[in-house]
């Protein structure tokens, strides 16, 4: 055993037959770990242990282990981290300038798995071998955990990605380059009438915090279903809610899937269904929301808006309802007003392409631009068109503006 191992197990042994509270006494865990420090300094002057090179270090580090995260507690404390990744015994993280960086404090397999247990200490879920991967809320909300273990995995394997309470609005994102000002008006005067937008991208590249901008800009008097695999968005909502899965308990009853979620609120007689991150029968749902009149918002993971379509086909296929492609495929194409698509280099989130869909004259999506950018670091510009002219006039009608005007920056 380690010398940091032995005053580890000594100071929560301690901490243990005092009752102290780690999290609500830190004076006292330290006086604790002080103490394992002196009874394992009396052992290194017998030579039954080995000296302590740096003794405050070692108390700071058996403190940050019993009272925080350890290792990792100053990545999971500054908001300038925006990920954090654990396999095994190595971490590395990255920063909201981007670039991935390898953690320079020593860790281990144990140390990070102990961290992780507790970041899951707090929620419903938990990880083991009946439950292998997990994906929660930590940090009181402000982040969520994905982890997997054996036997899915030979070692620990965790993602930590922060988001921060998604607050965003358009106006703050027209003030972070991701959108034009143009487009900006153009999303929210969409988003006053009761259209579907689905939102694609790969990872990391906004689609959340774009999403939670066209929430806050609804309308307050449109009811709203929120439904996601682990809550992102807490944007204040006037009329409608949340809806978070929950995984199965440990006796395998229990889960409630993203698209029970959908299913449910179906039933509840929304304007606006949104589903965060679809990817699986969830999205046959969707197909129902048309028929039920419903708009809906969603998030899909692609490398192009065309490409989200298709992955939207596929998703809801996997749900097995008998249904054929070219079917599922009508739905959308007739239902979907507009995909907007977002990519990311390091830092720099950026949407760049706004599509209507158009009225298909062949057996696939029709699509129209509407906004483009011909590279990542370039502006985003009107192409010269507007949507449908039935999807504009009802666009027109409750945002109760020209489009024409906003799209030319004169409204």
């Amino acid at each position: 055993m380690s010398a940091y191992d032995d005053i580890r197990s000594e100071a929560v042994r301690i901490i243990e037959e005092r009752r102290i509270d780690p999290t609500e006494d830190r004076s006292a865990t330290r006086e604790a770990v002080e103490e394992a420090i002196g009874r394992y300094h009396a052992r290194a002057v017998t030579g039954t242990a080995r000296p302590l090179a740096d003794a405050d270090l070692m108390v700071e580090r058996v403190v940050q282990a019993i009272a925080d995260y350890g290792p990792l507690t100053r990545l999971l404390t500054d908001p300038g981290i925006e990920e954090v990744f654990i396999e095994g015994g190595r971490v590395s993280y990255i920063e909201s300038g981007g670039g991935l960086r390898a953690l320079d404090i020593p860790t281990s397999a144990e140390e990070n798995r102990r961290v992780v247990d507790r970041l899951l200490a707090g929620t419903e879920r938990h990880l083991d071998a009946a439950s292998p991967i997990v994906q929660a809320r930590v940090l009181d909300g402000t982040a969520r955990l994905t982890a997997v273990a054996g036997p899915v995995a030979d070692q620990l394997s965790a993602t930590i990605r922060r988001y921060a309470l998604r607050r965003e609005t358009l106006a703050s994102l027209v003030a972070l380059g991701s959108l034009s000002p143009e487009a900006a008006g153009f999303l929210h005067a969409v988003v006053q009438a009761n259209t579907s937008i689905v939102l694609s991208g790969p990872p990391g590249a906004g689609k959340t915090s774009l999403l939670a901008a066209l929430l806050a800009a609804m309308p307050a008097e449109h009811c709203i279903r929120a439904c996601e695999e682990v809550r992102e968005l807490h944007v204040p909502i006037l009329h409608g809610s949340y809806y978070e899965a929950r995984p199965p308990s440990l006796d395998g009853s229990g889960a409630v899937t993203l698209r029970d979620l959908v299913k449910v609120v179906l039933a509840m007689r929304p304007d606006r269904i949104v589903v965060g991150e679809v990817r699986g029968g969830e999205a046959f749902e969707l197909t129902r929301a048309v028929n039920a009149g419903c708009g809906f918002s969603c998030t899909v993971h692609a490398n192009s808006a065309h490409e989200a379509l298709h992955a939207l086909v596929n998703a809801a296929l996997m749900a097995g309802e008998n249904v054929t492609e070219p079917v599922v495929r009508n739905i959308f194409a007739s239902s979907i007003d507009f995909v907007v698509h977002l990519d990311r280099d390091r830092s720099v989130r950026r949407v760049t392409e706004i599509l209507a869909l158009v009225p298909s004259l062949h057996n696939d999506f029709s699509t129209q631009p509407i906004f483009t950018r011909d590279r990542l670091d370039g502006p985003l510009r009107w192409t010269g068109v507007l949507p449908p002219e039935a999807t504009t006039r009802r666009i027109e009608r409750a945002a109760r503006v020209e489009l024409r005007q906003i799209v030319e920056g004169v409204a």
